[in-house]
């Protein structure tokens, strides 16, 4: 989920120093956070997650008794998720980004906020004067591995449930599946709402989904049951721009 900082703190050992107090400090909404991941995910169940920034939903999955492979192409979140959870047997740490094809992806790096630092470039175009998004600068860029869903289902094993969370790229790692999954999330923002329509037309088209919303960090669901496609679509186009962000959840139907 999208956190906007403004211009502090500089540097990026700063930045992520105050991402792993934002996500892992005492406010954290932990009890929340796994009363939602835990309609989707049961002890023993295999869990992709893809954008793991330090770790946060690492974290709940590994409390609901999930394995986990978790992906994050940056190197400075890479090193926190490898002090969090680098001894853990249970999860796997990938140091990539995910997109439509394997090989390699241009990241392009906000160090002041690498929450959303990103491999679209439509994305940063979106965020240039927007409410909102002010002081937010992508100042760097790396080449960054990158591989695709149906390879990690390959070389890990289906799961059960996959976290997508990769800043207006969302279309791109859902591009990279060929097979409809049990359940799955992808974040959604509001400077990019036509990412979010082709996540739902990509998914619509993989299987029987049904869809559900939980708005910024609230890890409440808004319908509370599934909708279709297109009440869905007509939900993320009537929302204001200060909804910001969110996450779409997608189920299959039984």
């Amino acid at each position: 989920m999208i956190r906007l900082e403004g211009a502090r703190p500089r540097g990026t050992a700063a930045a992520v120093g105050r991402s792993l107090r934002l996500y892992h400090g005492a406010g954290a909404p932990r009890p929340a956070m796994d009363a939602l991941y835990g309609r989707f995910v049961r002890p023993g169940d295999l869990v992709f997650d893809v954008g793991a920034h330090v770790g946060d939903r690492v974290a709940a999955f590994r409390r609901l008794g999930a394995r986990v492979v978790a992906l994050e192409p940056q190197p400075g979140p890479m090193r926190a998720l490898r002090l969090l959870h680098g001894r853990d047997p249970g999860v796997v740490l990938v140091a990539a980004a995910a997109g439509d094809a394997p090989g390699e992806i241009a990241l392009h790096l906000n160090r002041a906020n690498p929450t959303v630092s990103t491999a679209s470039p439509g994305f940063i175009a979106e965020a240039a004067g927007a409410p909102g998004w002010e002081g937010q600068v992508w100042d760097d860029r790396i080449t960054v591995p990158a591989t695709t869903l149906d390879r990690l289902v390959m070389e890990h094993g289906r799961p059960a449930f996959a976290k997508i969370d990769v800043e207006g790229f969302e279309d791109r790692v859902l591009a990279g599946l060929s097979q409809p999954l049990p359940a799955l999330s992808f974040e959604f923002t509001t400077i990019a709402r036509a990412v979010a329509l082709r996540c739902l037309d990509r998914l619509a088209a993989l299987g029987p989904y049904g869809f559900d919303v939980a708005l910024g960090e609230s890890q409440s669901l808004q319908f509370g049951h599934p909708v279709g496609r297109d009440t869905m679509a007509d939900y993320l186009i009537g929302l204001p721009a200060e909804a910001n962000s969110g996450d779409v959840y997608a189920v299959t139907a039984a």
